[in-house]
């Protein structure tokens, strides 16, 4: 069954809590906000501080604010207190509700699964009479909250709305997981037949998607041997990126030509680099680009320009990259990667060791796709 505006509350399957005393039952007269969260999640941490406002706004009113960390990584209830002791103490050290921990599932699947919230930070708001006054994103609990506690909301028309809209949206996103489930467990069996089933079913349901477009192609091409079908394909693919001039359908399309996990043998070389000459040149004129998208137009535009003839384009380009790259504000066991996957290919295209900063490449021993004789 689903649980929707109007259902009564489902149990709290919570193993410890922290921060705040143990909560048993949710109390008649009452207004909580259910929160789920992690803190690996970016969107929760940043609406943790209006949760705590509102909690402190609202305490005189009966609300009460309950988060849950029901998706972190550690194996056991015991391990997620231990760690979530040291990260609130640092990070949000005047916090005023309650912490719960859930490593069995059953509170994802009572509260989230059951209410086709696929995603977090996913808050659920409980009424005075213990039912499900609202199910949606923290941000949105600023304007319905003060409507909850003066019993308005759930009767309103604007409520109503809300919960058809986000109703029809979860039966649409269950389907599409449904769908990727599918796709990936075929893709695990190697059963090609019923993963390119899978993604014409995703296609019809989601035409818009790049990555399934994408997957076409390559599930046709690369795993299927089809040439005939996938060519095509890979085609409307290229046409439809250029034609929408968009970042992500400009970068995936041009992922599709020049792959190196990818066998181009009997590829149209003439077609191949036709195609990657516009793409390229459409991503190279985009505009407004964050740092880190920019880098990743430079690190797949660079085979094309490499494996076409124009070494020295490709390399500076690589060069281009590691910069932005080495500039994101972000943490170096997430940068590195990003940082080694650059200095190797520079290696292998260079054919020779590379520096940047403490990092080292020398080339690989397998092969780097062949480039023509630079013509330009």
């Amino acid at each position: 069954m689903e649980l929707q505006m109007d259902s009564l509350v489902p149990a709290l399957k919570v193993q410890n809590w922290m921060r705040g005393g143990p909560l048993a039952n949710f109390r008649p007269g009452k207004v909580y906000v259910v929160e789920f969260w992690a803190t690996w999640c970016e969107p929760c941490i940043s609406a943790m501080p209006d949760l705590i406002q509102l909690q402190e706004e609202y305490k005189d009113s009966g609300l009460e604010v309950v988060a849950v960390a029901a998706d972190e990584d550690a194996a056991t209830a015991d391990e997620v207190q231990a760690y979530l002791d040291a990260w609130l103490t640092e990070k949000f050290p005047k916090l005023n509700f309650r912490i719960g921990i859930d490593c069995t599932g059953e509170m994802n699947k009572l509260w989230r699964e059951a209410s086709l919230s696929f995603g977090i930070p996913s808050s659920f708001v409980v009424d005075r009479d213990g039912r499900i006054a609202f199910i949606g994103h923290p941000t949105d609990l600023v304007s319905v909250l003060p409507q909850v506690l003066d019993g308005s909301w759930r009767t309103s028309d604007q409520a109503e709305v809300v919960e058809r809209e986000r109703i029809a949206s979860g039966r649409e996103k269950a389907l599409a997981k449904s769908i990727r489930d599918r796709f990936h467990a075929a893709t695990e069996m190697e059963d090609w037949k019923a993963a390119l089933s899978a993604i014409k079913e995703g296609i019809a349901l989601m035409p818009d998607s790049i990555h399934l477009r994408a997957a076409h192609a390559a599930t046709l091409l690369h795993k299927m041997g089809d040439m005939q079908t996938g060519l095509p394909v890979l085609r409307q693919l290229v046409r439809d990126a250029i034609d929408r001039n968009d970042e992500d359908w400009l970068l995936v399309a041009m992922h599709q030509l020049f792959n190196p996990a990818y066998d181009y043998t009997d590829f149209s070389s003439v077609e191949r680099f036709a195609m990657g000459k516009e793409l390229s040149e459409h991503i190279l004129a985009l505009t407004g680009l964050e740092d880190d998208v920019k880098a990743s137009s430079y690190r797949l535009v660079a085979p094309y320009y490499y494996e076409s003839g124009n070494k020295a384009g490709a390399e500076e380009l690589l060069e281009l990259a590691l910069k932005l790259v080495d500039g994101l504000p972000v943490p170096d066991n997430i940068k590195q990667p990003g940082l080694e996957d650059l200095l190797q290919t520079l290696a292998n295209y260079k054919g020779q060791k590379v520096f940047h900063g403490a990092l080292c490449a020398v080339p690989e021993d397998r092969a780097t796709p062949k480039a023509r004789e630079d013509t330009t």
